[in-house]
């Protein structure tokens, strides 16, 4: 050292390292610099922590006199320890230098290089000065002395490395000898016990113990009690993680036990939050000797569907976020063991999120990636699963075009072609079960058939093509009837079964699919041995699952077609007995999909009619129950149509139950079930617009919950019709969660005092509210018998046969009606419409002249009371309220009264309807009238209306500008003079905005425009306005609870759909469903040119004694019609009736 250096100081910034390997690969806590003058260690920076490039920053400064001994080394360490050090650490490089040396470099940095590591140079990146004097030392220095424990420790990793580099196992005998000496000395409270236990654990995991295969239990433990010793918030506890996941890792490596990996899978998901991006832990920790081997490991078990396993397989997800090149085969392992979880518990849940992974799967690889085609059939499968437990078609369609994707690229020869010709040909099958397709099932049958091929007798995979062949086979017979079908199907099952045998997992739906098949072939060939197999079949299948299990459903299904089919050739009254238990069973075992216990309560309530069993109204109100549920799922109208019509075989059932119960004499049962069946849609949409004012009075807290809920699924309605099918998919999930808090809270109101009907499908005394101020005629129109039932303003209903009627005569005097208004709309005025004439006569003697009497003699109704009309099935197509006897009395003193000249006819689409009219008429408003005319439609959209002006114009006129209002205070009415708001909107004005505003905002409104009926989709069925029509839905969707009056002067707006009439979805009940409590509206076309004369005279009975009562509506539409009949032909007088209060 120069002569001029004595008495001064060196101030050393040590800034950063890089290349630093550890020789042992033992994964550091940190790095540090010691500075050792002479023989002693006079100074240890602060630990840095390695980065993924092997680099270190430190910024750590010490200052140190030259005077000090000239021989000076630097080392660089690794320390195992991240507080408290154990020792020195692992020595990575170790260079002797001078001051000099250090001093050589001027002001700037300087790098100098150790000796290397794998071929590798560590390097050191410093900074010295020379300092005259120090007020105070910078950095504390060493004291010289060691304890025995470091000495130890520092020959334990010194030991160690020369192990690793040298593999001479004396080295690994003496470092775990140091390292177990050490541990002796570090007892239970010792503050270095935690870093004793993991240098002894990690020499001997990563030495001798590989061949040791007894002893790593042992390790495990001192891991263990070291990460006790470090818990959560402890510096080193990421790294005792890290130690205790080797450990498991290669404790499962070598015997493969499940637990080792699980764990280490969510001591991972612990680790991975704990290691900040771009140091040395987190690139080894997430690599492939750690949570990458973790994940794939876990990917390649075989995890079932249990609660546990679902748990491990979001544990793996967990570790593999966005970006992660195992996500999408971990989102499809999650979805498969969800699945699994649905097939054993039923959970939609289960099913939804199943799918939701998959997608996502399939969203995170291009086409050709490896992978792809599997995520996109496993995607299909679980869409094919939610279809068979939920019904929509759309999963059906997706799945099987995902099918026919994943095949494309396996072409004949390709080794995994089998997989998805088995499951395309499954959901064709399906398919044509729903909609009958011949070239479905040959074309189900064929790729089956492939599939055999290619899964021949050893194949793990064959049973299931067994199976589904056979299924295939059994479905074309049944719609075909070809016996050859039915024989293969049997034999193909057998052999299935004989490859599951007791104890596999699908062996039961084998069972109970082979027992159907028998049970079919019973039938035909009526062979005891056939249904005594199928019941022995069915009861084993029984016997494997759980109470809850959802194929519990299928064994009571084909038990019951077993005991049945027994009893239709046996004729024993037991057999019956234990079918409709089963037909019980089956359809109410809560774990199966709605669509499949609907079918089965549809087949009971056939099989109770055939046969006479009294279960018959049991099976039909669990129909409608089942029904119903199935169809609150769904968040908009049309989802719900849409559902509905897969059931449309069934849509005679409301008034075959009501002819049901009438045979079995109990009329007030009739008119509840036939209310039950009917109008399903206007039912379940009503239920978010319940009046809530006595439950607020009986439970605030429930109201108001209630109603928020009711908020938040009205707002949720439609959003599941997104064309993006995740987004269609989350949205349902949303909506059906809102469903089941929905459900709870009513559950929770029924038990409330006097609400334990809440809800509920309404009984006889809450119908028999709607006849309050007159009788509601409900016509039946079943296979079984024609009728009306009549509910009077008191006492039982009043059952009125039809003898004269049956559904084939209805249909054709539907028929023959359409046939004739067409013809008449086509005949000058004056000429007679005959044949109109004919069937109208046909409707009083037939239909009318019976009820009539019955109201005369029976109910001693009174000439010109107000009646309703409440049309079932083909009664809606037909002008029940223009039912005439076109002839002359007996003594000749003039005409025989038709039914309008005795009664004023109202119609009701359904008696809640009505009930809920006459409940909402307590909401009064200022009256105000508004006009609305559109008779120049958007260019091409319509033809012009060219009296549409003056209909307007002459509205305008008649409509007073005071008129008296009824107001009630108490138990007194009194009419009140009140100014009337009066409006007109036409022409350019009359746009489908301005027209929805003018109904919100007005409680009387003519509406005169083209109306226009789509047969298609009825909920789209509009009325047309110079730019964009307003569509039912958007009538729907308005609540206006003020609103009183409608005429709606347009064609076809009292017409339900051809499909489902007793849905009875058309304008006029759209509005009556928005607020309107009374409303007129049309069966068919209106001619333009009579509609003036209608309105004017109707609008003149409406405000004659300037009374404004929206109650008064049918009679001025009756008295109108009467007004016209020289001026307005037979047709269009009976085109416009009543329907409301």
């Amino acid at each position: 050292m120069s002569v001029s250096l004595q008495g001064r100081y060196i101030k050393l910034e040590v800034i950063g390292a890089k290349n630093v390997r550890v020789p042992s690969e033992r994964i550091p806590a940190g790095i540090h610099i010691s500075i050792i003058v002479g023989s002693t260690r006079r100074w240890k920076s602060a630990i840095g922590v390695l980065l993924s490039d092997e680099s270190v920053a430190w910024d750590d400064t010490v200052t140190l006199s030259l005077d000090l001994s000239p021989e000076i080394s630097m080392e660089i360490s690794a320390s195992f320890e991240f507080d408290r050090m154990l020792g020195n650490g692992e020595v990575v490089g170790k260079l002797e230098t001078s001051w000099d040396a250090l001093l050589g470099h001027g002001n700037e940095h300087f790098d100098i290089s150790f000796p290397p590591v794998d071929d590798i140079l560590p390097s050191l990146t410093l900074k010295a000065a020379v300092l005259h004097s120090i007020d105070n030392q910078e950095s504390a220095l060493l004291d010289s002395t060691e304890c025995e424990i470091v000495r130890e420790t520092d020959a334990g990793h010194e030991l160690f490395a020369t192990y690793v580099t040298s593999k001479t196992v004396s080295y690994l005998n003496d470092a775990i000898q140091h390292f177990q000496s050490v541990l002796d000395q570090c007892l239970v409270g010792h503050p270095d016990r935690a870093g004793a236990l993991t240098n002894l654990a990690w020499a001997r995991l990563q030495g001798y113990i590989q061949d040791d295969f007894q002893d790593i239990d042992s390790v495990i433990s001192l891991f263990r009690e070291a990460l006790t010793l470090r818990p959560e918030g402890h510096p080193n506890h990421p790294l005792s993680i890290y130690h205790l996941v080797q450990a498991l890792i290669w404790r499962f490596s070598k015997e493969n036990i499940t637990t080792y990996i699980h764990e280490a899978a969510h001591l991972c998901c612990k680790l991975l939050p704990l290691c900040p991006e771009g140091t040395h832990l987190r690139s080894i920790a997430a690599g492939a000797n750690g949570v990458d081997y973790v994940i794939g490991e876990c990917n390649e078990l075989s995890v079932e569907g249990s609660d546990e396993g679902i748990h491990i397989r979001r544990v793996v997800l967990e570790l593999c976020p966005l970006g992660n090149i195992h996500r999408p085969r971990a989102l499809d392992k999650l979805g498969s063991v969800l699945r699994s979880r649905f097939n054993q518990r039923g959970s939609t849940d289960d099913l939804d999120e199943s799918i939701q992974c998959r997608r996502e799967a399939v969203s995170l690889c291009s086409e050709g990636d490896s992978g792809r085609d599997d995520y996109l059939n496993n995607l299909a499968l679980s869409l094919w699963n939610r279809f068979n437990h939920q019904g929509n078609h759309h999963d059906l369609n997706e799945a099987i075009s995902l099918y026919e994707e994943s095949l494309r690229p396996r072409p004949v020869g390709h080794k995994y072609r089998d997989f998805p010709l088995d499951n395309l040909g499954l959901a064709l099958s399906t398919r044509f079960k729903q909609r009958g397709g011949v070239d479905d099932i040959n074309r189900s049958i064929s790729l089956q058939r492939e599939a055999l091929r290619l899964r021949p007798p050893g194949n793990p995979y064959r049973d299931n093509t067994l199976n589904n062949l056979a299924l295939a086979l059994t479905d074309r017979y049944d719609k075909l009837d070809v016996s050859e079908d039915l024989n293969e199907a049997i034999n193909l099952y057998r052999d299935s079964l004989q490859l599951r045998q007791h104890g596999h997992p699908l062996r039961h739906t084998t069972l109970f699919n082979l027992s159907s098949a028998l049970s079919a072939r019973f039938t035909k060939t009526q062979k005891n041995e056939d249904v005594e197999e199928a019941i022995r079949l069915c009861q084993e299948s029984l016997e494997a699952l759980p109470s809850l299990h959802p194929h519990r459903y299928f064994s009571y299904m084909c038990l019951q077609e077993a005991y049945l089919s027994r009893y239709t050739v046996q004729r024993k009254s037991a057999d019956l007995s234990l079918a409709v238990e089963n037909f019980r069973l089956a359809s109410r075992h809560p774990t199966q999909g709605f669509p499949e216990r609907i079918i089965e309560a549809y087949n009971w309530t056939v099989a109770g009619e055939k046969h006479g069993h009294g279960s018959a109204l049991e099976a039909y109100s669990t129909f409608f129950e089942l029904l119903d549920a199935h169809l609150a799922t769904r968040s908009s109208a049309i989802s719900r149509r849409e559902a509905a019509t897969a059931f449309r075989y069934a849509q005679s059932l409301p008034m075959n139950a009501a002819s049901c119960a009438i045979r079995r004499n109990h009329p007030p049962h009739a008119v509840e079930l036939v209310e039950q069946g009917r109008g399903q849609q206007w039912s379940l949409a009503s239920r978010l617009r319940t009046p809530l004012e006595d439950l607020t009075s009986a439970s605030p807290e429930l109201a108001q919950k209630l109603s928020r809920i009711n908020k938040r699924l009205s707002d949720a309605q439609g959003s599941t019709g997104s064309a993006d099918r995740t987004a269609a998919d989350r949205a349902a999930m949303q909506y059906r969660r809102l469903q089941e808090e929905w459900g709870a809270v009513v559950a929770k109101i029924r038990d409330l005092k006097g609400f334990s009907r809440f809800l509920l499908p309404p009984s006889y005394e809450d119908l028999q509210s709607a006849a309050r101020h007159g009788p509601v005629i409900i016509f039946i129109a079943s296979q079984y018998s024609c009728g009306a039932i009549i509910v009077p303003t008191s006492g039982e209903p009043h059952n009125v046969p039809l003898p004269s009627i049956t559904l084939t005569e209805l249909k054709n005097l539907k028929d023959r009606f359409a046939r004739a208004i067409r013809d008449a709309s086509t005949l000058g005025p004056k000429v007679p419409r005959n044949d109109l004439i004919v069937l109208l006569r046909t409707v009083w003697d037939e239909i009318m002249l019976p009820i009539v009497k019955a109201l005369e003699h029976v109910l001693n109704l009174k000439r010109h009371s107000r009646i309703w009309l409440c049309p079932t099935a083909d009664f809606t197509s037909i002008p029940l309220h223009a039912a005439h006897p076109f002839l002359t009395k007996p003594d000749g003193s003039g005409k025989e009264p038709c039914l309008e000249d005795l009664y004023i006819c109202s119609y009701a689409p359904t008696l809640s309807a009505l009930v809920r009219s006459r409940q909402m008429m307590k909401k009064r408003a200022p009256p105000s009238f508004v006009a609305i005319g559109q008779g120049q439609p958007r260019a091409g959209e319509s033809k012009e209306l060219l009296a549409v002006d003056n209909e307007i114009e002459l509205v305008r006129k008649i409509v007073p500008a005071t008129v008296n209002r009824i107001t009630i205070s108490g138990d007194v009415q009194q009419l009140v003079p009140v100014t009337v708001n009066r409006t007109t909107i036409s022409g350019d004005a009359a746009t489908r905005a301005g027209a929805l505003q003018a109904l919100e905002e007005n409680n009387w409104v003519h509406l005169a425009c083209h109306g226009k009926q789509d047969h298609e989709q009825p909920y789209n069925s509009h009325f047309v306005m110079k730019d964009e029509p307003i569509t039912l839905l958007d009538i729907m969707e308005k609540d206006i609870p003020h609103a009183e009056f409608a005429f709606l002067s347009a064609c076809h707006t009292a017409v339900g759909d051809k499909e489902t009439p007793d849905e009875v979805i058309h304008l006029a009940a759209g509005l009556q469903f928005s607020g309107f409590k009374s409303v007129i509206g049309t069966l068919w076309e209106v001619n333009d040119a009579y509609v003036e004369h209608v309105v004017k005279a109707f609008y003149e009975n409406m405000f004659k004694g300037g009374v404004m009562d929206c109650t008064k509506a049918a009679w001025a539409l009756n008295r109108a019609t009467h007004a016209v009949k020289t001026k307005v032909p037979l047709e269009q007088r009976m085109v416009f009736v009543h329907i409301g209060v």
